[in-house]
């Protein structure tokens, strides 16, 4: 069993009762939970936009009781997810027990960690021991892990109750969610676009209000792009901080940890995401004997000493003139906070560079789910068009691999070189909102519309590369609304390994923007 975060230790809770799902929650009416503090009663937005650090606090004080706040959500779920379709497995036997132990506890004067007794959900990637965890794969809609993955574990340490799992494209493989178990999930910002993916389930129960804290991965952007698709926070790891064993792919038990790909946490406040962190980063199985983890703080004491560059548009991936205006919007509140913002400056290396060497790597860390017959048609394939290329990087050998690896090493000398100077840079996470539903195949022959322009679907991961290839932190924050309602984020990326930078600064921003939109109708 994995030890916790950097600087945390608890013991786990007790694992124990079978599965529900949605036909087991018998709540007619939301209920309403008084708030001990003010002596006035939650109301519905109140508690399901609590944070979890908040919820802690008040479960730990017994303002609330785990199993108070646990029936609040479950009913929460159970009233207003239907049209959103977040939420796609339910354990809340297991939950309800777990939650009355947390009190239990409590009411020894017992805690286990800064989690403690706080209702959360998981990606469905992500094995939960006793819970059913499927990856949106029909040949695993039965399948129920005997072990936790190890960051589910890590939460569960810290006290966490999780009671459910969100949806996700079929094995993490899309920037859309949707599969044949679940189906789809829906934007809550707009029902006839998606939230994201492939942690898009996270994200929309985020911003529904049906968790206050979530599970997310991230190998082509699969945390940023449903944060801001759907108006949350998410943190992309520096690469290898926290371990992802028993995420799904690969096959359950699988012991390799892809190239490029993290697990980190996604939520509504940037504290929250700093406690995620906290708790799920240490060494993984084959280092935890001799290792530590002991991430540097941020470089700068106050918001004014940051030094930051923006990068919000480039002619490899224009981004569109509304989305733009956000993002330079929210360059200049830093200005104006009195942050050192340079639009100009910029890594040694242009977009396209880090683009093809991010996809090539890309391709090369899925290449495991392809069928050995494919590879070799795969490497024969012709053409000029962003299937064939597609095909052809899943196909390459590992000369190729081994030269594009050298590349990223060259361009991460570069990042290194460009924060001597800057302490992050600011990154767009797309260059539109979230985007209609769209489920054709192949996912290499569609076509997105960008400002009225049609692109390559793949294009709308252009702005994952820069940080995705070359392994550094990338904090995404949404910045404000389009005019048709829909949010938009802004990446914030720094050095690798300083990760609480990244997050420190992204923190400030989040103030000065007013914090994350909320759907109507949650």
């Amino acid at each position: 069993m994995p030890t916790v975060g950097a600087n945390l230790v608890f013991a786990l809770l007790p694992v124990v009762s079978p599965l529900g799902d949605h036909k087991d929650r018998p709540y007619k009416g939301l209920i309403q939970l008084k708030d001990a503090l003010g002596g006035k009663e939650h109301t519905v937005s109140e508690l399901a936009y609590t944070t979890a650090l908040a919820l802690a606090k008040k479960i730990r004080q017994r303002e609330l009781s785990s199993r108070e706040v646990l029936d609040y959500f479950l009913e929460r779920v159970a009233q207003l997810d239907p049209r959103i379709n977040s939420v796609v497995t339910i354990d809340a036997q297991r939950a309800r027990a777990e939650a009355d132990a947390a009190d239990t506890a409590l009411a020894r004067g017992e805690a286990c960690g800064p989690l403690h007794g706080v209702p959360i959900t998981i990606k469905d990637s992500f094995q939960t021991a006793g819970m059913r965890t499927t990856s949106g794969a029909p040949e695993l809609a039965d399948f129920v892990p005997q072990e936790d993955a190890w960051p589910v574990a890590r939460l569960r340490a810290a006290g966490a109750v999780i009671f459910g799992k969100t949806n996700l494209p079929i094995y993490a493989g899309d920037l859309q969610s949707y599969n044949k178990i679940f189906g789809t999930t829906h934007n809550p910002y707009d029902l006839s676009r998606t939230p994201g993916g492939s942690s898009g389930g996270s994200a929309a129960a985020l911003a529904c209000g049906f968790t206050p804290l979530e599970l997310g991965s991230d190998i082509g952007g699969s945390s940023r792009l449903p944060a801001h698709m759907s108006g949350v926070v998410g943190h992309k790891p520096s690469y290898g901080i926290v371990p992802s064993h028993g995420q799904i792919p690969g096959p359950p038990g699988t012991l390799t940890l892809a190239d490029l790909a993290v697990a980190g946490p996604m939520a509504r406040s940037v504290e929250d995401l700093e406690l995620g962190l906290e708790i799920m980063a240490g060494p993984n199985r084959w280092e935890q004997r001799a290792w530590r983890l002991e991430l540097p703080p941020p470089r700068r004491q106050t918001l004014k000493e940051y030094r930051v560059a923006a990068w919000l548009d480039d002619p490899r991936c224009r981004v569109e003139l509304e989305v733009r205006t956000l993002l330079e919007n929210a360059a200049h509140a830093l200005t104006q906070a009195g942050v050192s913002v340079d639009t100009a400056a910029r890594p040694d290396f242009p977009l396209e560079k880090a683009v093809k060497t991010f996809f090539a790597l890309l391709q090369a860390a899925l290449a495991g789910g392809v069928p050995r017959d494919r590879i070799e048609s795969y490497a024969a394939t012709t053409g000029d068009t962003p299937l064939a290329d597609t095909r052809r990087l899943l196909a390459m050998r590992h000369r190729e691999w081994l030269s594009n690896n050298e590349r990223r090493l060259q361009l991460r000398r570069r990042w290194e070189t460009f924060f001597e100077q800057w302490d992050a840079m600011l990154l767009p996470v797309m260059p539109c909102p979230a985007i209609p539903h769209d489920h054709s195949e192949p996912q290499a022959a569609r076509l997105a519309s960008v400002g009225g322009e049609q692109r390559p679907y793949w294009d709308l991961l252009a702005w994952m590369a820069p940080a995705g290839a070359c392994y550094l932190p990338a904090t995404v924050v949404p910045v404000g609304r389009l005019a048709n309602g829909l949010p938009v984020g802004i990446q914030i990326v720094g050095p690798y390994l300083e990760d609480r930078t990244t997050l420190d600064l992204a923190k400030h921003l989040l103030a000065i923007v007013g914090g994350c939109p909320r759907p109507s109708g949650f």
